[in-house]
């Protein structure tokens, strides 16, 4: 599996941004799709995940303002990023989960700056 992740850009605080995800072959009924983020001198730490069967997570700084999502029949995971703020700057990458490995897109910048 191959992931090509898009959408990412510079945009003013307030904003926003939808990230793409896409998958070289099917996403299947019981992958985990989810979105990482890595800040210049930080850990790439967890955004938000959605499960097979639908169930989304987000990490307590986004809630409210990010919306994970996937199409199945498209091949394809998305991040909707509203009210963006300077604090959310980060590549962002997606991951898909599929025991027992995990895969990785090759991240996309995101800069919030006024």
């Amino acid at each position: 599996v191959q992931l090509q992740a898009s959408g990412g850009g510079k945009v003013q605080p307030g904003g926003f941004l939808r990230l793409s995800c896409a998958a070289s072959g099917s996403i299947f009924t019981k992958d985990t799709m989810s979105w990482y983020r890595q800040a210049p001198g930080q850990q790439r730490g967890l955004v938000a995940t959605i499960t097979s069967d639908g169930s989304t997570n987000y990490v307590n700084s986004v809630k409210g303002r990010f919306t994970i999502s996937k199409d199945n029949g498209k091949n394809t995971a998305y991040l909707q990023m509203n009210s963006l703020k300077p604090e959310d700057t980060a590549v962002y990458y997606c991951k898909l989960a599929r025991w027992p490995y995990d895969y990785w897109g090759q991240g996309t910048q995101v800069t919030v700056s006024s």
